[in-house]
C-alpha cells in the first residue's frame, strides 16, 4: 500500500513508464490457478483490451476463501436494517463463504451454468451480495438491476441479456415505503421469455403471487443446499457482470466487466484510496452508502472491500428516515471509520441544519469519501467541518460505470486534497486533456475534454451484444483515446477538477462554462438547497444560462432571492456566468442513482416539451410536470 506522497510519485512514475510490469507485480498478490502468459494486449481502435491473458482463477476464492485461515471469524458485513428498532445482522467471512456456496449450489440445481446470465433485483440486504458472489462462484454472469426501476425498465434489461434466472424478494422497505418487489418482477416477466426460474427471498412477508412452474422460495431451498461449492475456473477475460447505465438517450447500455482486471483494480484502488488498516486486529469499518444496483455498490461494497479482507456496513434504509440524523446515528452505533457517500446526500443533509448532527460524536471517523458527481466547495467544507471535525481527509473520487474503479482521487492522508478537486490520477491511469479537435492540451492551468490514453485493468470491454455501440460511445470521438465524456480543468499543481459532462458545458458568448461551476456558485447562497443549470438558445449570447433552484418553502421573496443568487455568481465566477433565468422548483428530475437528467431540463428551457422521453424511471416522475408548468 502507498503510504507517503513521495512513494505515490515513485509508483506513478513506474506505472507510466512500464505499465505491464507495474500491474504484473500487483496481480501476483492474488491467488491464481494458472498464471497469465501475457500481461496486456490492446488497441483502442477495436476497441480490444485484454489483461492477464490466459490467467485462470475465480474471483470469489480471492474475495472469500483466501481470507478464511486468518479471518474466518472476522466481520465481512454488518447489516443495518431500514427500521431503527430492527435487528441487525453480523456476517463473518465464514458465514459469507457458506451462504454464497449454498446459493451457488442452488443455482446449479436450477440448471444455471457458466456463462448464463442471472438478473438480481433485490433491495439492500446481505442476500443481494450473496447473489452476486454465488453467480461469480459458478461462472454465471450477474446483471444487477436497482430494485426501484419500473417493470418496463427491468424487462428491457432482462431481455437485452437473455437472463435465465431472476433472484428477487417479496418486498422491500425504503424509508416509510413498503415496495412490492415481486409484483414488479411479475409484470416485467410477462415479456421476458428467457426467464426459466425466479428465486424469491422472503424479506417483508408481503403477499405475493406464486407461479408454481417458475417460482421458488429461497428459504425452501437455499438453507438445505451444501455449503461446499467448488469454484468454477474462470479465464481472466471471461465476463464477470453486465451493468446497465441509463444513458441520456436511447436504450440502456450493458457495460461489460471481466474477471481478472476488475479484481486486480478494484482491490488496488480500495486499499490505496481509503487507506484502511486491514490487520486481523484492526477495528476499521468501511461504509459505502451506495446501492449494489450501481457500480459504486459493485466495486466498493461487494468486491473491493472483500478482496482486500475488510469489514463493511450494508444499509437498507435512506439517510432521512426516521430523521436526517440516520447516517450519523449509524456511524456512532458501529464506530464506522471510513464513510463513502454522494454529494447529493451531503447537500440534502446540510440543508436540514446541524440539529441532526449535534447529538452524535462521529469521533470514530478517520476518512470521508465522495462519489457520483463533482462535490461543490460549499458541501465539501460542510462535510469537512461538521462530519469530519476538520481531522478527516476527504477523498473526492472520480470514476464511471465504464471505468470499473476509481481513476482520479486523493489517497487518504497520503496525497494532497483540494476542495472540489478529484486531484491526482491513480497509478496506472494516464489522463490527458484535449481540445475539440482532439489535440492534446499540455501543461497546467488548462481546461479541456478528459480522455485516457492507456488502458487500465478494470476498464469496459464492450457493451453487451453491441460492440459497435461501445466503440461509438467511448472510442470514436477522439480516435486512439478513451473519451470520458467529461470536461476537466488541470490547475497550477496538476490537480484535476471535473467540470461536468461535456454536453453539460455551455458556450456563453464564446466562453465555455461548466454547469458544475455555476451550480457550485449558486449553491453557496444560504437559501439554496440544490441547483441545476443548462444552456438554452439566446439571441445575443448564443446560449443563455437557465437555472433550476431548490429553496426551502419558507424562503424570502423569490425576486429578491434571484437578485441575490445573481450577485453570488457574479462574485464567484463573474458576470459572464450569471443566470439569465432562475426558476424556483421543489425538486429536480433525477435518476434513482442521483444523476440529474439535464436532457429534460434542457428541453424545458428550450421550450421543447413535446417529447421529453421516458420519465418513468426517474426518482419522482411528477417533478417534470411541475417544472414544465413553472417554466419562465
Amino acid at each position: 500500500m502507498i503510504t507517503t506522497f513521495e512513494q505515490y510519485k515513485e509508483e506513478y512514475k513506474k506505472s507510466v513508464e512500464n505499465p505491464e510490469a507495474f500491474w504484473d507485480t500487483i496481480a501476483k498478490q492474488f491467488t491464481w490457478k494458472q498464471p497469465w502468459t501475457k500481461t496486456l494486449d490492446w488497441n483502442f481502435e477495436g476497441p480490444d483490451v485484454k489483461w492477464f491473458i490466459h490467467g485462470k482463477f475465480n474471483i470469489t476464492e480471492n474475495a472469500i476463501d483466501r481470507h478464511l485461515p486468518a479471518k474466518a471469524n472476522q466481520t465481512a458485513f454488518i447489516w443495518e436494517p431500514n427500521a431503527v428498532d430492527g435487528t441487525n445482522r453480523v456476517i463473518t467471512y465464514q458465514n459469507l463463504h457458506d451462504e454464497v456456496c449454498k446459493l451457488a449450489n442452488t443455482l446449479k440445481s436450477l440448471n444455471v451454468k457458466k456463462g448464463d446470465r442471472v438478473c438480481i433485483y433485490m433491495p439492500m440486504i446481505p442476500e443481494a451480495v450473496f447473489a452476486m458472489l454465488a453467480c461469480a462462484r459458478i461462472g454465471a454472469v450477474h446483471s444487477v438491476v436497482f430494485a426501484g426501476f419500473s417493470s418496463s425498465a427491468l424487462a428491457g434489461r432482462i431481455q437485452d441479456s437473455d437472463c435465465k434466472v431472476v433472484l428477487t424478494t417479496d418486498g422491500a422497505y425504503r424509508g416509510v415505503k413498503d415496495i412490492p418487489i415481486k409484483t414488479v418482477v411479475d409484470e416485467a416477466l410477462e415479456t421476458c421469455a428467457s426467464v426459466e426460474k425466479v428465486v424469491i427471498y422472503k424479506h417483508t412477508n408481503t403477499p405475493i403471487t406464486i407461479n408454481s412452474e417458475r417460482d421458488v422460495i429461497w428459504q425452501d431451498v437455499v438453507p438445505q443446499a451444501s455449503s461446499i461449492c467448488e469454484a468454477e475456473l474462470m479465464d481472466s477475460e471471461d465476463i464477470l457482470f453486465i451493468l446497465y447505465t441509463s444513458g441520456s438517450t436511447g436504450k440502456p447500455k450493458g457495460v461489460v466487466h471481466t474477471c481478472g482486471g476488475y479484481m486486480v483494480y478494484t482491490c488496488y484502488t480500495f486499499q490505496n484510496v481509503f487507506q484502511m488498516n486491514l490487520n486481523t486486529t484492526s477495528k476499521d469499518l468501511f461504509w459505502c452508502t451506495a446501492d449494489v444496483g450501481w457500480i459504486t455498490g459493485h466495486s466498493y461494497i461487494a468486491y473491493g472491500p472483500l478482496l482486500a479482507g475488510a469489514s463493511s456496513v450494508i444499509f437498507e434504509g435512506v439517510p432521512t428516515f426516521p430523521d436526517a440524523g440516520r447516517f450519523w446515528k449509524v456511524i456512532d452505533k458501529y464506530q464506522v471509520t471510513h464513510f463513502y457517500t454522494a454529494p447529493t446526500a451531503i447537500r440534502a443533509l446540510e440543508a436540514v441544519g446541524l440539529d441532526f448532527v449535534k447529538p452524535y460524536k462521529l469521533d470514530s471517523l478517520k476518512v470521508l469519501g465522495s462519489v457520483g458527481e463533482p462535490i461543490n466547495e460549499e458541501a465539501w467544507q460542510w462535510y469537512h467541518k461538521n462530519i469530519g471535525k476538520e481531522k478527516c481527509p476527504i477523498v473526492d473520487t472520480w470514476w464511471q460505470t465504464e471505468t470499473g474503479g476509481i481513476l482520479i482521487s486523493a489517497l487518504a492522508g497520503v496525497t494532497p486534497t483540494k476542495p472540489s478537486f478529484a486531484t491526482l490520477p491513480m497509478p496506472g491511469v494516464q489522463p490527458l486533456l484535449v481540445d475539440e479537435k482532439g489535440n492534446e492540451i499540455s501543461g497546467n492551468n488548462v481546461e479541456g475534454n478528459l480522455c485516457i490514453k492507456f488502458p487500465w485493468p478494470s476498464m469496459i470491454r464492450t457493451t453487451y451484444g453491441d460492440h459497435d455501440r461501445c466503440k461509438k460511445e467511448y472510442f470514436s470521438t477522439y480516435p486512439g483515446l478513451y473519451f470520458t465524456g467529461d470536461g476537466c480543468r488541470r490547475d497550477e499543481n496538476g490537480f484535476y477538477r471535473i467540470t461536468g459532462r461535456v454536453d453539460d458545458v455551455m458556450n456563453i458568448s464564446g466562453h465555455r462554462i461548466g454547469t458544475a461551476e455555476v451550480e457550485s456558485a449558486i449553491n453557496t447562497h444560504n437559501d439554496v438547497v440544490e441547483s441545476a443549470v443548462v444552456g438554452y438558445p439566446h439571441d445575443i449570447k448564443g446560449q443563455g444560462i437557465y437555472a433550476y433552484v431548490i429553496v426551502p418553502s419558507t424562503t424570502k421573496d423569490h425576486d429578491i432571492l434571484r437578485k441575490e443568487i445573481i450577485a453570488e455568481v457574479n462574485k464567484i465566477i463573474g458576470p459572464i456566468a450569471k443566470p439569465d433565468k432562475i426558476q424556483i422548483v421543489s425538486g429536480l428530475p433525477k435518476t434513482r442513482s442521483g444523476k440529474i437528467m439535464r436532457r429534460i431540463l434542457r428541453k424545458v428551457a428550450e421550450g421543447d416539451v413535446s417529447n421529453l422521453g421516458d420519465t418513468s424511471t426517474l426518482l419522482d416522475p411528477g417533478i417534470v410536470d411541475e417544472i414544465v408548468k413553472g417554466k419562465l
